[in-house]
């Protein structure tokens, strides 16, 4: 990846801004990715008994790309700096992931506050403490509405977040990274190991712990660290590059279609790493897109660049409308998570992003020598 074009940050569908500039640098490729990632997650909720792995598998991209992104963020904050900013980075990530979950929250709350539509008015106050707090994936700790509890994902991200950058600086400073990737990964996968010898034969009861998906995180990160040999072992003509996306792909879309993932050991402890694997090598081709191969990208493009938003809102109506598996009602629910995605962008995510820009342009002007 070069170093001028920043790496969008994870659910979103921009980037950060390019230095000398205020407009946020764009990934196409990887906007594309993210796209399909969350089509999988919408794909899910809307026909379940039909595509009950496309959750699963499109959460685990998003894992391994939140992974590749992130660690692109705090290595380039070591190459300038010897140290990671701890306070930049986490206000960075507050200010991008909270205003659009903020805007969903105050639609939660006049849904199931105000009207009540479910009759869990009650659950409101304990909702919204485990949905800002990014707990609702703790045992024995109450995450309250079910039309916020796919905000798992979120809370596991926000955890991997608080150790990931303090393990990537202890390594970086003693020249132990691929040692403390390695040894990360084979924890975490003992981890889990050991979570579902606990629990089964009820294996879905790991589903949200974070030992669950941590693989799949750190493969992302050791995918970007490891950037350079990745692009060197892959193929490189374009005809085989191509071969290979495309079979990626289509790999990952037949596995849609697999029953019941989620409750099979195997897949926590094999199908977790290989889909991210696999994401890895997407992304290794993709991230160097500076335009699309095809037109035909675009709808993925689009889709990518409101993901977050999309991700929060559409599991939430689901519920709202009852999860309706008839057409109309998938199209309905579909539709409004694309009309609330859209005007979560254009009236929080694009003008926060503006000001950040702004914010970073006026930084750099301030300290530059006169």
């Amino acid at each position: 990846m070069r170093d001028d074009v920043a790496p969008a940050l994870p659910g979103t569908g921009h980037a950060a801004a390019v230095p000398g500039g205020t407009r946020p640098a764009r990934l196409p490729g990887l906007d594309a990715l993210r796209g399909f990632a969350v089509a999988l997650v919408l794909l899910n909720h809307a026909a379940p008994d039909r595509f009950g792995a496309a959750g699963v598998l499109g959460v685990t991209i998003f894992f391994a790309l939140s992974g590749w992104l992130i660690t692109g963020v705090l290595v380039r904050e070591l190459e300038r700096h010897g140290r990671v900013r701890f306070g930049r980075f986490y206000a960075a990530r507050a200010l991008r992931l909270y205003p659009p979950l903020l805007l969903m929250l105050a639609g939660y709350v006049v849904v199931e506050g105000a009207f009540d539509v479910l009759g869990e008015a009650h659950l409101v106050p304990e909702s919204l403490v485990a949905a800002l707090t990014y707990t609702i994936n703790v045992p024995g700790l109450p995450h309250g509405s079910e039309s916020l509890y796919h905000f798992w994902t979120l809370a596991t991200e926000e955890q991997f977040y608080l150790v990931w950058p303090l393990l990537l600086l202890w390594a970086w400073r003693r020249g132990l990274l691929r040692a403390a990737v390695a040894w990360a990964v084979v924890g975490t996968l003992l981890a889990c190991l050991l979570t579902l010898l606990l629990v089964v034969p009820n294996v879905a009861r790991v589903y949200a712990l974070p030992s669950s998906w941590g693989a799949a995180l750190l493969i992302g990160c050791a995918g970007y660290l490891g950037r350079d040999a990745l692009a060197r072992g892959l193929p490189g003509s374009p005809r085989a590059r191509r071969t290979l996306e495309v079979g990626v792909v289509v790999a990952l879309l037949a596995g849609t279609l697999l029953p019941g993932l989620a409750s099979h050991t195997s897949w926590y402890v094999l199908g977790v790493p290989t889909v991210a694997v696999a994401t890895v090598v997407l992304i290794s081709y993709t991230s160097r897109w500076r335009r699309l191969p095809t037109p035909a990208l675009r709808p993925a493009v689009a889709l990518g660049t409101v993901s977050y938003a999309a991700y929060l809102w559409n599991g939430a109506l689901a519920r709202w409308f009852g999860h309706p598996e008839d057409l109309p009602g998938a199209v309905a629910v579909l539709g409004l998570t694309l009309i609330a995605a859209t005007a979560s962008w254009w009236l929080v995510e694009r003008p926060v992003a503006r000001w950040r820009a702004r914010r970073a342009v006026t930084a750099r002007e301030v300290s530059a020598p006169a």
